[in-house]
């Protein structure tokens, strides 16, 4: 299908991962009622985990009206991605740079990283069938609702504060790694911190399903409950026994409310664990998989590839930029694969956008309203989940007789 339309709607793909939340609870589900998907009819009982817009070849989104995918569709017709981001990223069969998404989170996700664009090819050559492709996947995640996740190692004094206070983590740990750990400092902070993650994840799986038994139990008999105590019940009561729910002593708990962002480069360790969320990446599906779940582990690889940069989880915030003229929030990560902006009209009226010399993806997440384009000639309707794919170089502009929230993923 060569197309005349720079802007047109696309129809998102859904993934129905047992983490996510169930039936209408999910914002993934709501999403996808409106979202024109194939076929779709909501399952009151099924989990909805996220909602994906792009070109990823395990799930590319489809193009309504259309018998091609977004992929293909991309391919023939170039223009559409444009020759300045074509001459920066590899987008010769259709691929955008970026992905795409929606999550809605009802129990932890597993205890993982992703990796840089060097190992990412060495693992697509080696196991391609679980590697899928051969990108690097740095993320960023905007909070829909409250948001709670592990994110990036703990400063080391309170991971040695936890070493000390909580007998179950120690003993986890030979005594020697334990007290070559708490008596670490300066430049061999990262070697004795690698040392230590090492042996927790490599522990034995019998051992730490004894000693998370013997934690939980106590803190269970315990009648003060602190945050650290609740959150380590919680994890066991969704992945009992797995030795990931230790990854509560040694990675920052983040909790944002909406509206705030965090980023996550290569080899940072995180656990999403609830709430829903927008979430743009580079184009991979390459998850590196240690804990708290029941997937294929790969521990090796996932020490292998950690940064073990240890720093309060402040420093993975995005700081979004405002302006108090325009309703546009733009949330800009350090690399250059993927920016996103938040349109929030809070009443009626207009929000122009500058031509992007990429393409773009645009979700409607609340109210009503339309996207128009050619000197505002043409339009199309948007209502919660319509999704819009808005070619390079098109000016566009955001229309609400009440109100309207989209969020837009662009490159350029």
């Amino acid at each position: 299908m060569c197309t005349n339309e720079v802007v047109f709607r696309i129809a998102p793909t859904l993934q129905k991962y047992d983490w996510g939340k169930i039936g209408n609870d999910s914002t993934v589900a709501q999403l996808a009622a409106g979202a024109d998907i194939p076929g779709f009819v909501l399952d009151k009982s099924t989990p909805y985990a996220e909602l994906w817009m792009g070109t990823h070849v395990k799930s590319p989104s489809g193009v309504i009206g259309s018998n091609l995918d977004l992929p293909q569709t991309l391919a023939i017709n170039p223009h559409l991605i444009g020759s300045y981001v074509s001459s920066k990223f590899p987008t010769s069969k259709g691929n955008l740079p970026f992905l795409f998404k929606v999550l809605s989170i009802n129990k932890a996700l597993s205890v993982q990283t992703h990796p840089d664009k060097r190992t990412a090819e060495q693992l697509h050559a080696t196991q391609p069938t679980i590697y899928t492709d051969d990108n690097h996947k740095p993320e960023m995640a905007i909070a829909l609702t409250d948001f709670r996740g592990l994110c990036g190692f703990l400063p080391i004094p309170e991971i040695q504060s936890y070493l000390r206070s909580v007998p179950e983590f120690r003993t986890l740990v030979s005594d020697e790694i334990a007290e070559s750990f708490l008596s670490a400092e300066g430049s061999g902070e990262r070697e004795q911190l690698q040392t230590l993650f090492s042996a927790l994840m490599q522990a034995d799986t019998d051992i730490a399903k004894h000693k998370l038994a013997q934690l939980t139990e106590r803190y269970n008999a315990e009648s003060e409950k602190s945050e650290i105590k609740y959150l380590v019940l919680a994890l066991n009561k969704q992945h009992p026994g797995d030795v990931g729910v230790f990854c509560a002593f040694m990675l920052n708990y983040v909790k944002l409310n909406a509206g705030q962002a965090i980023f996550l480069g290569a080899g940072e360790p995180h656990a999403y664990v609830s709430g829903d969320i927008i979430e743009c990446m580079a184009n991979s599906d390459n998850v590196i998989r240690a804990g708290l779940t029941p997937k294929s582990k790969d521990i090796p690889n996932l020490l292998s590839g950690l940064t073990y940069k240890a720093a309060p989880w402040l420093d993975h915030m995005v700081s979004p930029l405002v302006s108090p003229s325009s309703p546009t929030i733009t949330y800009d990560p350090p690399v250059p694969d993927f920016t996103v902006l938040a349109i929030d009209l809070k009443h009626a009226g207009t929000e122009s956008h500058r031509p992007i010399h990429g393409p773009s993806i645009a979700i409607a997440t609340e109210g009503s309203g339309s996207i128009s384009w050619d000197n505002n000639t043409k339009s199309l309707e948007l209502k919660p989940g319509n999704v819009t794919f808005i070619g390079a170089d098109v000016s566009v502009s955001f229309q609400t007789a009440a109100n309207l929230t989209v969020y837009r993923a662009y490159v350029e």
